[in-house]
């Protein structure tokens, strides 16, 4: 019998930088139950849904807030049963693109650049492998 061994981001692995103090972190509610996240897995791109306040990961497109990408997600978060808290980078980083996740409907490249744009607008910064600040 052969092991077979994911390599997936570690708590808090895709983060570049941060504000002192864990200042960029926050406890946010992942939704889960019955057409909720399910489970998320850390570094996931996350929207609050407007109406509850609860994070999601973040979808292509919609209309219930979630669309719009507020956070990443700090460590895996299993919502499959109902709502858990969990931390998220909120502000005041930079994040490596090569190790952050999505909703399976931001599928294209200028899907996920959207995204970036919209983390960089809470004050979360994607790097890239090419950027001149990525170490």
């Amino acid at each position: 019998m052969t092991t077979v061994l994911n390599n997936r981001v570690r708590a808090g692995g895709f983060l570049q930088s941060e504000a002192n103090y864990a200042r960029a972190r926050d406890k946010v509610t992942i939704e889960g139950g019955t057409g909720g996240a399910g489970y998320v897995y850390a570094g996931t791109v996350l929207g609050m849904i407007a109406r509850t306040g609860k994070y999601v990961p973040s979808p292509a497109t919609g209309s219930d807030g979630s669309q719009t990408a507020v956070a990443v997600l700090w460590d895996d978060a299993d919502a499959t049963l109902g709502d858990v808290v969990a931390g998220a980078i909120t502000r005041a980083a930079e994040v490596r693109a090569d190790e952050l996740s999505y909703d399976p409907s931001v599928s294209s490249p200028a899907d996920q650049q959207a995204k970036w744009a919209q983390l960089a607008a809470v004050g979360i910064l994607v790097r890239t492998r090419d950027d001149a600040q990525v170490m």
